[in-house]
Formats: C-alpha cells, structure tokens, sequence
C-alpha cells in the first residue's frame, strides 16, 4: 500500500510540474484556452501502467490543485469537464476496443476539447461556441497524437523504472 502511495505521490508531483511547465509555454491555436495537454501523457502511462482507480485519482487531484494554484473557479470547471470526459473516453476505448497507447491518447484529446466546449455552452448560455469544435477536434487530434507517441517512447523505460524499484523491495 505504501508502494502505491509512493507511486502516485511522484505521478501526481510530476502532473503538476507538467501543468506548470505547460501553462508557461506560450501556445496559442486560435481557441482561447488550447493547450498542448502534457498532463495527459501521465495519465496515458497510468491507464497502462496501474489500474483506472489510480489514474483517477491523479487525475481529479491535479486538475484540482492546479485550478487552486494557477486559476479559478471557471479553470477547475473546464478542467474538470474535459478531464472527466477524456478520462472516461480513453478507459471505454481501451477496455472495450483494445487500442493502443497513442489511439487512446487520440480519444483523450478530442473528447477532453468536447467536454470543455459543452461546458463552454452552458456557462455562456451560447450553443453556437458548438462552430469551434471542429478546430478543437484537429487540435485535440494532433495534440493527442503527439502525446500518445511520447507516451509509447516513454512507456518502456518507466515501466522499468517502477519494475525495479519493486524488486529493491
């Protein structure tokens, strides 16, 4: 248990510095609030590397402080819908579809912009926010596509990393 604890300390610790790191990076597509979604390559690794409770948890927690830390509200609010919305769309596409990492990470990206722009409409009361979806699809498309092939770079050797950390023990 203290195993595990340990583990998702360091994930989650990692996910915020992620967060941080990423909302230095000046990074603008053309929708207010894109972002490149580094995050999501922990969250990725932890849909292969642990089981869905584990990866939820890191999820919520990050998603969370980092809106405490950085931004509001409103932030906590659209990170949480995107978030929540992704997080379920990769477990579906994995359990169900037997996907790999960087399809799953796809899924990830496209269904955390839906969530967002769903929530958008409501808060604004303007459904027609719906036009920019098609914008946030290609970018949730690359983006996830990107961070899909890191996290398959990046899989082996953390992987590795936690196998033999349980062998010293």
């Amino acid at each position: 248990m203290a195993k595990k604890v340990s583990f998702m300390g360091i994930f989650l610790a990692f996910a915020l510095i992620l967060s941080y790191i990423e909302s230095l990076i000046p990074f603008f597509y053309g929708v207010p609030g894109m972002k490149l979604g580094l995050t999501n390559l922990l969250i990725v690794l932890l849909l292969y590397l642990s089981d869905w409770k584990c990866a939820l948890s890191i999820n919520v927690l990050r998603i969370v402080l980092v809106g405490f830390l950085f931004g509001n509200a409103f932030s906590i609010l659209y990170s949480l819908s995107g978030g929540l919305l992704s997080f379920a769309g990769m477990c579906l596409v994995k359990k169900f579809f037997s996907l790999r990492m960087t399809s799953v990470s796809v899924v990830g990206g496209i269904t955390h912009n839906l969530g967002q722009i769903m929530v958008a409409c409501l808060v604004v009361s303007n459904y027609q926010l719906i036009l920019y979806f098609p914008v946030l699809f290609l970018g949730g498309l690359v983006t996830g596509l990107c961070i899909g092939i890191i996290s398959n770079i990046l899989y082996p050797y953390v992987h590795h990393i936690i196998l033999s950390e349980g062998e010293k023990s």
